[in-house]
């Protein structure tokens, strides 16, 4: 398990994972010992609170997967900095997200050529669980990116 997380990014540890019906959760922490402000570029190790952050990412072995990180804020150390505190961030997931980088791809690629409610249907059977209006949005967001 730690060398899949370790594709997902080399910067996360593997803690644990819990298996319930069909869905594999994963729990992740940071393995950074310091991250990078990203108003100012100044690093920090100080840390302010940690929050649990869950999302989607590709299934393994037919089991859809959750991932759970214990994210980190922490204090900028730059005292000229217009922020006090940032959260930690992974390129594999936007800040709002809740599913990978990779998933939304995978998502996109199934739903290019069907409908979106049998879109919907084939990837919350296999992959993860989706509505049809998401679809339709990551579609849109996806065309608008790549025209």
């Amino acid at each position: 398990m730690k060398e899949i997380i370790k594709l997902l990014d080399k910067n996360l540890s593997y803690q644990n994972h819990l298996l319930i019906d069909d869905t594999m959760y994963i729990d992740v922490a940071s393995a950074r010992d310091y991250v990078i402000c990203p108003y100012c570029n100044t690093p920090s190790s100080k840390v302010h609170s940690h929050y649990k952050k869950s999302f989607q990412d590709l299934p393994i072995q037919d089991k859809k997967v959750m991932i759970v990180l214990n994210n980190r804020k922490l204090f900028c150390l730059n005292e000229r900095c217009n922020k006090r505190t940032f959260a930690e961030t992974f390129d594999f997931i936007s800040s709002k997200s809740k599913k990978t980088t990779r998933l939304e791809k995978e998502i996109i690629h199934i739903s290019q050529h069907v409908s979106s409610l049998a879109a919907a249907k084939i990837i919350n059977a296999r992959v993860a669980t989706i509505g049809k209006s998401t679809i339709c949005n990551l579609l849109k967001k996806n065309s608008t990116t790549n025209p």
